[in-house]
């Protein structure tokens, strides 16, 4: 069975980077398509990026184009989340989740994602 864990979070100033890792366990990751969701405190779930299955489809939150990157190392089971240029509004917890797909697709809406890692958490501040 499918497990994701996150890491990578912490704290950083504005304008520093931080690089996001969902590292799968139990099964490959080969044939999902993986995303990355953000929740604030007192916001929702908002989807921050995603990748499909062969990484040649990605998709990006507006708030986020241009300053994160999002790619994927199959050999390594691991799904990485480039952060550049951070703001204090980026702060929340971080998660991945995993679509078992043949389609050569990706959304950013969590309903579409069945697994889940339990979250990391990212503070841009001063």
């Amino acid at each position: 069975q499918l497990q994701l864990v996150e890491s990578g979070g912490g704290l950083v100033q504005p304008g520093g980077s931080l690089r996001l890792s969902c590292a799968a366990s139990g099964s490959t990751l080969r044939l999902n398509a993986i995303g990355w969701f953000r929740q604030a405190p007192g916001k929702e779930r908002e989807g921050v990026s995603c990748i499909s299955i062969s990484g040649r489809s990605t998709n990006y939150a507006d708030s986020v184009k241009g300053r994160f990157t999002i790619s994927r190392d199959n050999a390594k089971n691991t799904v990485y989340l480039q952060m550049n240029s951070l703001k204090p509004e980026d702060t929340a917890v971080y998660y991945c989740a995993a679509r078992a797909t043949i389609q050569p697709m990706c959304v950013t809406d969590a309903q579409w994602y069945g697994v889940w890692g339990q979250g990391t958490q990212v503070t841009v501040s001063s």
